[in-house]
């Protein structure tokens, strides 16, 4: 998730409580349950994202009620827009692929089929390299999209390369994010079901036999850094949407 830029305040820390609010009407019709937090240390950013069925907008306090109704609607739309974009369609991920393919694996990789898949088991996904169908786990959904850009790749360079050889792994050296994905996904998979072996249950797989994967590195410095970079990164402190009012 995106990290919120907060102004940093001067003179002694202060604890501050921020105060709460209710969402105009317009916002609380919309969707969701909508919390405002007023806070003196948020000087220019407006944040939001979901917490406990709720959807919570942190703003300035100095915002009067017109700025905040302004802010609330714009931040709850495009929450939500973020939302639609991290869990596309069957046919927005064969959009995907396409791309994805022509961008870095020279259109080389054409699938017969890539649609999400409720079983997938401890795999993020799947491919049969033999009819060219990909299955994209859904547990997948709502991840950042360089994530899912990565199981996507993943799974077409199985169309070229069946095995995880070197080979295999030469097809994907063009994507800037395979070690962070990786990463990201090795971490999810530890917090959930606590495996630390040497090859993750849920590195993306083939559905035919092939070569052993080699030892996975660890992640990359490099933050993912795309055409939406804003909407898709995560951070520990739980917000989805971050914008600079001013």
């Amino acid at each position: 998730m995106p990290t919120s830029r907060e102004a940093t305040p001067r003179g002694p820390a202060r604890r501050e409580r921020p105060a709460v609010t209710a969402a105009p009407q317009d916002a609380l019709d919309a969707g969701p349950v909508v919390e405002v937090r007023r806070s003196r240390r948020r000087a220019r950013t407006v944040s939001a994202w979901r917490e406990d069925g709720r959807t919570i907008v942190a703003i300035p306090a100095r915002f009067t009620r017109a700025q905040e109704r302004e802010w609330v609607g714009r931040m709850v739309d495009r929450l939500a827009a973020q939302e639609r974009r991290r869990r596309p369609s069957d046919a927005q991920l064969v959009a995907r692929a396409s791309e994805l393919s022509r961008r870095y694996l020279g259109g080389r990789a054409v699938p017969t089929t890539v649609r999400w898949s409720s079983n997938q088991g401890r795999r993020w996904g799947s491919c049969t390299p033999s009819d060219g169908t990909i299955r994209i786990s859904d547990r997948v959904q709502g991840m950042p999209r360089w994530v899912l850009d990565y199981v996507l790749l993943h799974e077409l360079a199985h169309l070229l390369q069946p095995g995880h050889g070197e080979a295999f792994w030469a097809e994907l050296a063009r994507y800037p994010h395979t070690q962070r994905a990786r990463g990201f996904l090795e971490g999810y998979a530890f917090a959930r079901d606590g495996h630390d072996g040497d090859e993750p249950p849920d590195e993306p797989a083939d559905d035919e036999p092939g070569d052993d994967a080699p030892a996975d590195d660890a992640p990359g410095d490099d933050e993912p850094r795309d055409d939406a970079r804003a909407d898709d990164e995560r951070h520990d402190g739980g917000q989805d949407a971050a914008t600079d009012p001013v």
